[in-house]
């Protein structure tokens, strides 16, 4: 008797895959696709406790530095090096995204769609001792899983997360000199003063947290309401300064020269390209694969989010950043389609080439300077990348 298949597409969704010229091995090659974790710097001494403690060795990812490989079917979230905050799990094509970026200390960097966490971690990693990272995301559940993170880690000493639209977010990173201009011009401001972050707030302040609460939950909500400030480091920017001060808005003056260094959009989208995600609807049910991944009017309110991320991200850029654009999509739509109509909005937008992908396993997009990777090519996930950067007016 001929067994039946392990783990059948639906037709639509084959059909779909069709459409967008993704070949559907890609879900099969998926299972033999290697799981990956970032080595946190310092804890390279560690690799031989961390092996014998989760039976398995580690393969070091040549093309990528910091990053390890190991079998799929390995667990680590119960290793005490994973509960100590020595490792973390970060696909290597997500690693890739945030490498292109070519953060270097004292960057000001911002992730527009910030949660899950681990590529904010990363970034954190790379910047060092100087800089900044902005982390906004819209959920605030999610949002609060990177503060998690962020203080497993041991790395939140210089960023600061905020709940908040990524299409409208307008808020300037913090720079050193200007911190210490606030402060000395706020000496007269009534306004009150950022503290230290802690998780336990004093009772008065979680009592006129509660007021608030109230009072917004009477009021409709606005777009002028400001952004929810949920976590800031020691050495954020953010200690000592005013609430004025800290939800100012930038003029397009302002935006070309005190802005960002570096914009990480990746963006949401129909997750088609993590194999593992798509897995998981054997589960919830091949009806609902259909309402999130194949349905029209979603991929197209989708489409129109991306292009609006992607826009707001390079407002925010400052003249001669580096911006990159990814999707954990396949689709052209979400990818090249994307590129082509900022890039025929935006005559300061230029899209530079990626030359570290020379070294690495992945292919060409259907845009020249683009980047895709999947399981098949790249034994990864898979992940679409474009690099920005922003020329004179």
């Amino acid at each position: 008797m001929e067994e039946p298949s392990k783990s059948p597409l639906p037709e639509a969704f084959l059909s779909f895959l069709q459409a967008n010229g993704i070949d559907p091995s890609i879900y099969i090659a998926s299972d033999s696709t290697p799981r990956y974790l970032r080595l946190k710097p310092g804890s390279e001494a560690e690799i031989e406790g961390i092996e014998a403690e989760i039976k398995c060795k580690l393969e070091k990812v040549n093309w990528l530095p910091g990053f390890y490989s190991l079998p799929p079917d390995i667990l680590i979230a119960n290793s005490k090096s994973y509960l100590d905050g020595k490792i973390y799990g970060i696909d290597a094509a997500s690693g890739a995204a945030v490498s292109v970026l070519n953060i270097s200390p004292g960057d000001h960097v911002l992730d527009l769609c910030a949660a899950p966490g681990a590529k904010l971690c990363m970034m954190l990693d790379l910047l060092g001792g100087s800089g900044s990272v902005t982390g906004v995301d819209v959920a605030r559940h999610r949002l609060a899983a990177c503060r998690t993170m962020l203080q497993k880690y041991s790395l939140g000493d210089r960023c600061r997360l905020f709940v908040a639209d990524g299409t409208t977010f307008s808020l300037a990173p913090l720079r050193v000199d200007s911190r210490s201009r606030s402060c000395e011009s706020s000496f007269e401001e009534k306004d009150e003063r950022f503290r230290e972050w802690t998780s336990r707030r004093p009772w008065k302040e979680r009592k006129r947290a509660a007021k608030a609460r109230e009072t917004m939950s009477l009021q409709s909500v606005t777009m002028s309401e400001n952004p929810e400030l949920i976590f800031y480091g020691r050495h954020s920017g953010v200690v000592g300064l005013s609430k004025n001060k800290l939800y100012k808005t930038m003029s397009d003056l302002e935006v070309s020269s005190c802005s960002y260094d570096k914009v990480l959009v990746d963006a949401e989208c129909t997750h088609d390209g993590s194999v593992k995600h798509i897995q998981k609807f054997e589960n919830w049910g091949w009806t609902t694969l259909q309402r999130r991944v194949l349905d029209a009017v979603r991929t197209d309110s989708l489409t129109l989010l991306q292009l609006k991320l992607l826009r707001n991200g390079f407002r925010l850029l400052k003249v001669g950043g580096l911006l990159v654009y990814s999707t954990c999509s396949l689709t052209v739509a979400q990818n090249e389609d994307i590129v082509e109509q900022f890039l025929k909005e935006n005559t300061s937008a230029e899209l530079q080439e990626i030359n570290e992908a020379e070294e690495w396993p992945c292919k060409s997009g259907r845009i020249p300077k683009t980047l895709r990777f999947d399981p098949l090519t790249s034994q990864t996930s898979g992940l679409f990348v474009a690099k920005f950067t922003k020329l004179a007016a």
